[in-house]
């Protein structure tokens, strides 16, 4: 994988963590995340007018990316609420890119090279690995986990497929920003009433702003990495998030790390080393 692919894979995933981080450290985490995804659709609408529109063929794609899209934040909030983070975020990272190596060569016809093969196994071992030092969990939250993380491996193969015939894989992202935070507002409001969902956005819809920027951004980075190398490559790459994590809970969140959280980051860095060299 070229060095700069790398690199901007991992601005992208410091982004992901610092907008994780954004809605971990909120009241309402239902909310917040529909607020992120709003914010990312926000943060599109003014560059769409300068780009070209994605390719017809890849407008399904989009479609079908905004419901895995809703069906991934629904099941991140039902997840936290059933488990620690320390054992769901875990379980659904680490286990994503391993299903995407796994079945990416018959999906995507994709044969990675034994390097490659070895750091992208390497990355989600050392995510896994994090899930040891949860204190608190249950059958539900694995399950919830498990779930999501079949989610993010094929909301990953859609958009990664979706990016390669849109023609170009920025305007295809900003696109396909737009869907998601209507159903998740839509859905919010029919379970909890809409003067409740506007009472949050009026209060807190700078966090959605902030995390919204950097949420489009990273997955707009992984994305276009994946029009330069393997999908399942990027994918575990991007898992490197957790090392951001880790830092940000410790000097942010002020949380205590276990050994666990040590050697999960230096496996992952292991893994990144190993898929530069590959």
């Amino acid at each position: 994988m070229p060095l700069d692919v790398i690199l901007l894979v991992l601005f992208g995933a410091l982004l992901h963590a610092t907008w994780n981080a954004i809605v971990k450290a909120g009241s309402d985490k239902s909310l917040d995340a529909a607020l992120i995804s709003a914010g990312g659709a926000v943060s599109a609408l003014p560059f769409l007018a300068f780009l070209p529109l994605p390719h017809a063929s890849a407008w399904p794609f989009i479609g079908a990316s905004a419901i895995l899209q809703f069906a991934y934040f629904q099941l991140v909030a039902a997840a936290y609420r059933a488990g620690d983070i320390g054992l769901v975020y875990p379980l659904m990272r680490g286990c994503a890119p391993l299903l995407i190596a796994a079945t990416s060569g018959f999906i995507l016809q994709e044969n990675l090279s034994g390097g490659a093969l070895a750091g992208t196994i390497t990355i989600s071992a050392g995510v896994l690995t994090l899930a040891l030092e949860a204190r608190r969990g249950s059958s539900r939250a694995v399950v919830l986990s498990l779930a999501n993380a079949c989610v993010i491996a094929s909301y990953t193969y859609v958009d990664g497929i979706g990016a390669r015939i849109s023609g170009n894989a920025v305007s295809y992202t900003l696109w396909m920003s737009l869907l998601p935070p209507v159903l998740l507002f839509s859905w919010a409001a029919s379970q909890r009433g809409a003067f409740a969902v506007v009472r949050h956005v009026r209060r807190n819809w700078w966090r959605g702003l902030i995390g919204g920027a950097g949420s489009i951004a990273s997955y707009g980075l992984a994305l276009w990495a994946m029009t330069k190398a393997p999908v399942a490559t990027v994918a575990a790459l991007r898992e490197t998030a957790i090392l951001f994590a880790l830092v940000i809970s410790i000097t942010v969140f002020k949380e205590k790390a276990s050994i666990w959280r040590y050697i999960a980051g230096v496996v992952i860095a292991l893994g990144g080393l190993i898929l530069k060299l590959a």
